[in-house]
């Protein structure tokens, strides 16, 4: 398989990688969909965590939104894995023409990637609700900036210029997804010769459904379980997106 996959590398020139949860697992950011993550959102929160990062609980319960999104989503100390910087060297070598990924972790520009579409945000990015200034994560996260009018701690970060609320641009459930960023990966997926898609089941729409336009020759699907779309590609690999990635292209 790993042959059969070098091969295919090798006479692409126009390669898209499409990526979910697992690529970056692999850096030990884990998936908030998993076991674990289910069971910490329901015996903590008493509630799922589709449920936790919906913009109507954001907009309700922001407090507790800002609890359960600074101790499960954020993982400061992550780094690249062999998958991230195995795509950011066939994107340096001219192989590779965008990452599109259902991540929010950012790794894949820590790890060098340039042309890279994040379908559901950043939270590397977070900006004022009222006046838009922008901050990065360590602003968000350091406690001196989550005061309330009353001078109490909270989990809730304050602009320093308003005193509005700054939020992470981060796509939480109810909200669209970025017609810019949209744009471009449906571009990029239609121009493509291959498309590599690797550490995601393919359940999450609308993301998911991006794929459809992909019209080019070779289809590779690497990830540990089956997938619905594993009998029409020209490839499936069962195993860590990493291990495979690292193995083929570093």
């Amino acid at each position: 398989m790993y042959e059969e996959l070098k091969k295919i590398l090798d006479k692409s020139k126009r390669i898209v990688f499409f990526g979910g949860a697992g690529v970056s697992t692999e850096s030990g950011v884990p998936d908030f969909r998993s076991a674990n993550g289910l069971y910490h959102a329901q015996q903590v929160y008493d509630r799922s965590p589709e449920e936790m990062i919906s913009y109507s609980f954001f907009r309700d319960h922001m407090n507790i939104f800002y609890d359960y999104y600074k101790n499960n989503m954020i993982y400061q100390n992550a780094k690249p894995n062999k998958a991230h910087l195995a795509l950011a060297e066939l994107e340096k070598v001219g192989k590779l023409s965008a990452v599109i990924t259902q991540n929010i972790d950012g790794l894949h520009q820590m790890a060098g990637s340039k042309n890279v579409y994040e379908l559901h945000g950043s939270v590397l990015r977070n900006n004022c609700m009222r006046c838009g200034a922008l901050y990065n994560l360590d602003y968000i996260m350091d406690p001196k900036n989550c005061l309330d009018e009353e001078g109490e701690q909270t989990w809730v970060p304050r602009c320093t210029k308003c005193g509005g609320v700054v939020k992470p641009d981060v796509v939480l459930y109810e909200e669209a997804l970025d017609e810019t960023v949209i744009s471009g990966a449906v571009d990029a997926l239609s121009k493509a010769d291959t498309l590599i898609v690797g550490g995601t089941s393919l359940v999450v729409y609308p993301a998911a459904g991006l794929i459809r336009y992909f019209k080019g020759n070779n289809l590779v699907l690497i990830n540990k379980s089956k997938t619905q779309y594993d009998s029409r590609a020209d490839l499936v690999i069962n195993q860590p997106i990493g291990e495979v990635l690292g193995t083929c292209v570093l």
